[in-house]
């Protein structure tokens, strides 16, 4: 059988981290598959990982110390900043030497690298006739200096593999005249669902990290204005993060405590429940690669509305069939979509249906052949 290794920074929560989860439970059917992570964030991954799947971890308890060093600067605290500055240094020499030295001894067939660093690194350091594949789960927007620095990482890389197709398009034209070649394959829903919503539920539901790029102060905004018209409506945000006490203190301002309930990190059985018990999908994000959490509601038929600022929303919603774009970050353009479908359970059911139909390109059996192919067309 042959061997794929999968490079991980950690298995913490995250759009990464899921993806990461996702394609090893996919290709454990088939070949024999090894996550090998770099920070131990939690005693145990935050998504389900089949029995099937290697998970080894380079150091018990190495994760990093940003938080602990941020405090200790904004205390002044000059023995703490020497300190924690000195912790730092070391999870990243560590991060390194331990990775590195990890990708020199492996004899596998495939190894996938989803960092940037852990792309450099397989380029440099992996044994010659391995299959190499580099993965790229965010956006440049427009970086100049992200987007040298992906190419540099991914010179002595055999595939590099964006997150979409906008992404995959914008890199196959960097790429062109090296020796790396730029391919798409999505990434897949786990399970898809045989049950749909009913939608007939007064809930709104959003989910993702409760962090800046997310903009949950902005869907709170959008809420708001959806709330003066229909006060017994739900918004459910599923997800925790660095952000919850700017949500917080926005619900607050608005006296939305009884309306907006912070779920919190969710497992996929609870998180399924609250789908199945949604009638609309609101992503507020400011920036998205591309956007899984989309195609899970799409799989419930649930409509989807989302700002075009998130650009794998773009890939995902198509204007008037299974959802709608909103132009400008427009919040009462966006409040005024989520009244429509509201007050029209008819739009609601012909919008959720077509999203349904347009998520089973994405169901795991079809994006697992492009994998197949993938690999064993290249390791003839």
């Amino acid at each position: 059988m042959k061997k794929v290794s999968i490079l991980a920074l950690h298995l913490g929560v995250g759009g990464t981290e899921n993806a990461i989860i996702s394609l090893s439970n996919m290709l454990c059917e088939n070949y024999s598959v090894e996550i090998i992570v770099n920070y131990m964030l939690q005693d145990s991954s935050a998504f389900k990982i089949d029995p099937r799947v290697k998970v080894t971890y380079l150091k018990n308890n190495l994760k990093p110390n940003r938080l602990e060093l941020k405090k200790a600067i904004k205390s002044l605290n000059i023995f703490e900043i020497i300190k924690q500055s000195f912790i730092s240094a070391k999870v990243l020499f560590l991060r390194k030497k331990l990775m590195v030295d990890a990708i020199k001894k492996l004899d596998s067939d495939v190894i996938i690298s989803t960092r940037y660093f852990h792309n450099a690194w397989v380029g440099k350091y992996a044994k010659k006739g391995t299959l190499k594949i580099a993965q790229e789960h965010n956006h440049h927007n427009n970086n100049k200096k992200y987007i040298n620095k992906t190419l540099r990482c991914i010179k002595n890389i055999d595939y590099f593999l964006p997150v979409s197709q906008e992404l995959t398009d914008f890199y196959q034209e960097k790429l062109k005249g090296t020796k790396t070649k730029c391919i798409y394959i999505p990434h897949c829903i786990d399970n898809y669902p045989k049950e749909v919503s009913t939608l007939n539920s007064e809930n709104i539901i959003s989910v993702g990290r409760l962090a800046k790029e997310k903009g949950y102060t902005d869907l709170i905004d959008v809420f708001n204005i959806v709330h003066k018209k229909y006060p017994n409506w739900t918004l459910n945000i599923v997800g925790s993060g660095e952000e919850e006490s700017a949500v917080q203190q926005k619900i607050k301002e608005y006296n939305l405590e009884n309306n907006v309930i912070l779920h919190g990190y969710k497992t996929k059985e609870e998180l399924d429940k609250l789908y199945l018990d949604s009638s609309i999908y609101a992503m507020s994000s400011f920036t998205e690669s591309f956007g899984i959490v989309l195609i899970e509601a799409e799989s419930y038929g649930i409509p989807l509305l989302a700002f075009d600022s998130a650009q794998g929303a773009k890939e995902i919603i198509k204007n008037g069939e299974n959802g709608y774009l909103i132009e400008n970050r427009d919040k009462e353009t966006m409040a005024q979509k989520i009244i429509e479908l509201i007050e029209n359970e008819n739009l609601r059911n012909v919008l959720g249906k077509q999203g349904r139909e347009f998520s089973k390109k994405y169901k795991k059996e079809i994006v697992a052949q492009n994998w197949y192919n993938l690999i064993e067309g290249s390791l003839k």
